[in-house]
């Protein structure tokens, strides 16, 4: 399994929240291939499991499917949209250039737009900035099309809109790729890279690629709920931030705590036994703001023991930047630790 190949194939593919069949379907078909097992439940999650899962696993790995997005909130007379974030897009992050609409009748062309800057006017994006940040009320998508035809086509407030295909590749920088939606497709990588490890071991559990993740965990808490697994491992990106900063590399980091939930003290011991078994230099974090799966469903009581494991990253929401090596090293550590505390007891 080629892992810079994969990465691409994953972050060329739209998968905006509440919207993410065509990203599903891919993974799913490498989960297939892997001789996992599969269903796909009312939220949109993919599940994949061998032999040695039960009906209500003690553990659970996720990843998630969606990516940060747009949606229409208002047509224009003009068949301008008007736009808001779905997760948490700023609109400085994208700036103007390309989009694709993913209308009901297929996917349409769009640009990005906050107007010209040769003007006074306090009216005009441009002037409205000198004294406040950029907004996505400020932010328009122009489409060339009249407000009749886009109705037609099946453009309405709640379309997705999503990063055009033209701004997908990625980026090689000696031992560093970037992107956009590392965060979290190369995640998915490093699920599947321990999926593959794992397809012989006959362990007590569920591999998820979650859905709906970006805004608020909502397929994690669909899920959770039901199955209640007294571990929830999700893998996710370890921002590089100023009150928890990390280098990037290729060793993982590992999330103490977040905006919901922290790990437990216990668990963050058998973490660090497991990373110094691998020669890996683990780099905890202690996160001011976010969530993961993990930590989104153990606030609302539905895992016992949330783990959150990381890609180093910068650019969190933007282009990001990530070692090439570090969904490897994120996948022998999910390994061993699933090995690890699936051991238990």
């Amino acid at each position: 399994m080629d892992s810079l190949a994969l990465l691409q194939e994953l972050v060329s593919i739209p998968g905006p929240a509440g919207q993410e069949e065509r990203i599903r379907t891919v993974v799913e078909r490498h989960a297939k291939d892997l001789g996992y097992e599969t269903s796909v439940d009312g939220k949109g999650n993919l599940l994949a499991w061998t032999a040695g899962a039960t009906e209500l696993p003690r553990a659970v790995v996720t990843a998630h499917l969606d990516e940060i997005a747009m949606m229409v909130t208002q047509l224009e007379p003009d068949g301008v949209l008007q736009v808001k974030a779905v997760g948490g897009l700023f609109p400085w992050k994208l700036g103007e250039g390309p989009v694709i609409i993913l209308a009901k009748s297929g996917d349409l062309n769009g640009v990005l737009s906050f107007g010209s800057i040769h003007t006074a006017d306090s009216s005009s994006v441009v002037r409205r900035v000198d004294n406040g940040p950029l907004t996505w009320e400020m932010a328009t998508v122009f489409t060339g099309l009249s407000t009749k035809d886009l109705a037609k086509k099946g453009v309405r407030p709640g379309t997705r809109i999503v990063v055009s295909p033209s701004r997908r590749n990625l980026t090689v920088l000696g031992d560093h790729i970037s992107g956009y939606f590392l965060d979290d497709r190369a995640d998915l990588v490093a699920m599947l890279l321990a999926m593959k490890e794992l397809k012989k071991a006959k362990l007590d559990v569920l591999f998820v690629a979650t859905a709906a993740e970006e805004v608020g965990g909502e397929g994690a808490l669909y899920l959770l709920q039901e199955i209640r697994p007294e571990i929830c491992v999700a893998l996710e990106l370890g921002p590089s931030v100023p009150d928890a900063p990390v280098a990037l590399s290729s060793d993982p980091t590992v999330w103490v705590t977040d905006s919901y939930s922290s790990t437990s003290a216990a668990d963050l011991d058998l973490i660090a036994e497991v990373g110094e078994s691998l020669d890996l230099e683990l780099q905890f974090q202690a996160l001011s703001r976010g969530g993961s799966d993990a930590s989104c469903a153990a606030s609302h009581g539905h895992c016992a023991r949330p783990i959150t494991l990381g890609l180093p990253m910068q650019n969190s929401h933007g282009y990001e930047i990530m070692h090439r090596d570090a969904p490897k090293q994120l996948a022998h550590l999910t390994v061993a630790l699933l090995k690890r505390l699936l051991s238990e007891g």
